[in-house]
């Protein structure tokens, strides 16, 4: 994976914002913790584990998508510097939206790992404005933009629900 400018700036524009600030702002003004602090927060083995376990793999899978977007397809998922080339290569054989998946990982993530209400209900608002959004706005932007490229994958790639085996490309008989 190249690390470019380019692609540390976006990825602390959006996602860092989404997954870090607006939670630390969260847990920062709830009654749950004394700004930072954590008083009232109980932390146990199992939510821990598995709290950084869904952090540390949406993380990675953020960042894996993200950095496909600076390389394969010359842009970033930004919406001033869009791709201009189809993403189709690495986590997006799988499934078509792995960036926002990643990120519905690190919330629920966080939202185990400090045992937080608000947090979940944070997850539980980006999740709903995904599913929303995603359907009914951004697919029909990128099948205008990238035409029968992007309704082909579109056809092949699963939305939320990963594939069992990579999709192979346009070619293949699936």
């Amino acid at each position: 994976m190249k690390v470019t400018p380019r692609l540390i700036q976006v990825f602390f524009i959006a996602p860092f914002n989404i997954m870090i600030v607006i939670p630390a702002l969260i847990l920062g003004f709830s009654r749950e913790t004394d700004f930072w602090g954590l008083r009232g927060l109980s932390f146990s083995a199992t939510r821990t584990v598995t709290g950084i376990l869904l952090i540390g793999l949406g993380l990675a899978l953020t960042w894996k998508s993200v950095s496909r977007f600076t390389e394969e397809g010359d842009g970033t998922p930004a919406p001033w510097a869009p791709p201009r080339f189809l993403v189709i290569e690495g986590p997006y054989r799988y499934v078509r939206n792995p960036m926002v998946e990643g990120v519905f990982g690190v919330l629920l993530g966080e939202a185990v790992l400090f045992g937080s209400p608000g947090l979940f209900f944070w997850f539980l608002f980006f999740l709903a404005a995904n599913l929303l959004y995603t359907p009914l706005v951004e697919e029909s932007r990128l099948a205008r933009r990238f035409g029968e490229s992007y309704r082909t994958y579109r056809r092949n790639v699963p939305r939320w629900v990963p594939r069992l085996q990579p999709w192979k490309g346009p070619d293949e008989n699936s």
